[in-house]
């Protein structure tokens, strides 16, 4: 009754529009309250402890910094000249700027942990270029959308830093290992309709029509940017930092190519820049502690016991149990953000974990892809409004495009359950 108690209060305060970090908080302390009914106060002060807690972990020093590298690769330039290089190597016909859209995102992936913020940097640059292209807008916004979602699986990841807190056993480095080669699938499985789609219903027409920038100009002029991902992914690799402290580095880095080599960002972007990175790192983390009031509560009442108990009573076995799982979390992912899914859900789902003996690296990329979908999944499609607002398109005008996207992520994620390999060979290799 209690567990029913705490996730019906959570649920009717977030239906109510309260935050979803107070909704976690109340929700977790009326629960401890009550199974304290006698000694309630005693309960009740473990809550302050729990949230500082929550926080008080060495890779959420990472968090910031990595939001930072978002806001300042967003303002940097560095995404445009990334276009220039891509469409130099790709060349001008129907479809190749929809596969440039997303592998632009997906080498800024290797920047930024930020969806949002990949969406915006390459939003703000492909949805023009598309649109003179002849490239309906609310497809523009679809393929930028969908490829912004490969932001959070190909490393440097604030989502894998995160759930790298939140479960034991789940280091960093194994995490953004684990989360490449899945991350490129995804995104080769985006590019499969994005030129389909283009081909079939005639989209850029008058691509042929616009230049082709020059290769070797355009490799100089993108090569800060393309060394970006080097430094960071190849410095923790060779030891010279830590993903923590990689993250620091990309943010120095960002900020000197912003204002010493392409001098798109001057002193006065400086606060800015930090304003909007602190506002958002800020919000992550105070959800973070008070979703740990929530998670004390469902480990303190042994509230997943139960659940556990009755998905093994069930007989649906582990491959069964995980497509259920995977399923709900799909259907959640349309309403609710990662950093949301990860504090709600990873408590009740770690014992099923232990249960059914998923490695917590697999089973974190898997959760991440399917967190990636909801990111471009109407109706609370983040990435996809980031998309829409910068084409000035509805949301619902994205919908017979971005379907196709859902569907070919989709089957890039059963892939990966299907075949851990994927996402476990290469941290093996590496001996993480």
């Amino acid at each position: 009754m209690i567990g029913f108690t705490l996730f019906a209060l959570f649920a009717l305060l977030m239906l109510a529009g309260v935050p979803i970090g107070a909704s976690l908080a109340l929700g977790g302390l009326v629960a401890i309250g009550w199974a304290n009914a006698e000694a309630q106060w005693l309960g009740l002060l473990a809550a302050p402890q729990n949230m500082q807690a929550g926080i008080a972990k060495y890779p959420l020093l990472a968090l910031p910094m990595f939001v930072l590298v978002g806001s300042v690769f967003d303002r940097s330039g560095v995404a445009q000249r990334l276009v220039d290089f891509a469409v130099a190597c790709v060349g001008r016909s129907a479809g190749m700027l929809p596969l440039v859209a997303i592998v632009v995102a997906m080498v800024l992936g290797g920047i930024s942990g930020s969806g949002p913020a990949n969406a915006a940097a390459v939003g703000a640059v492909m949805i023009a270029a598309m649109a003179r292209a002849g490239y309906p807008r609310p497809f523009s916004a679809s393929i930028v959308g969908a490829a912004a979602a490969t932001d959070i699986l190909i490393p440097p990841s604030i989502a894998f830093v995160v759930y790298s807190v939140s479960v034991p056993g789940a280091s960093v480095p194994a995490l953004f290992a684990a989360g490449l080669l899945p991350g490129v699938l995804a995104g080769l499985a985006l590019i499969v309709p994005a030129v389909w789609l283009s081909r079939r219903h005639g989209y850029g027409a008058l691509e042929r029509e616009l230049p082709r920038p020059p290769f070797w100009p355009s490799l100089g002029r993108a090569a800060w940017g393309l060394a970006a991902p080097v430094l960071i992914l190849g410095g923790m690799r060779a030891g010279w930092f830590t993903p923590t402290e990689a993250a620091v580095v990309a943010a120095v880095y960002g900020l000197g190519v912003g204002l010493f080599v392409h001098r798109t960002i001057g002193p006065r972007d400086l606060y800015p820049i930090l304003r909007d990175a602190t506002e958002v790192s800020a919000v992550i983390m105070v959800v973070m502690a008070l979703a740990s009031i929530f998670a004390y509560s469902v480990n303190t009442l042994g509230l997943a016991d139960p659940l556990v108990g009755a998905v093994q009573a069930a007989g649906i076995g582990s491959a069964g149990a995980l497509t259920l799982v995977l399923a709900l979390l799909l259907v959640v992912g349309m309403f609710l953000d990662g950093v949301s899914i990860f504090l709600v859900f990873l408590p009740l789902l770690y014992p099923l974990m232990l249960a059914f003996g998923w490695d917590v690296v697999w089973f974190g990329v898997l959760l991440t892809m399917v967190v990636a979908v909801g990111q471009f999944t109407p109706p609370m499609a983040v990435n996809l409004l980031v998309a829409c607002r910068l084409a000035a398109v509805r949301i619902e005008q994205t919908l017979p495009h971005v379907g196709w996207l859902v569907l070919s992520f989709v089957l890039a994620t059963a892939a990966v359950a299907l075949f851990p390999q994927v996402a476990l060979w290469l941290p093996r290799v590496l001996g993480y």
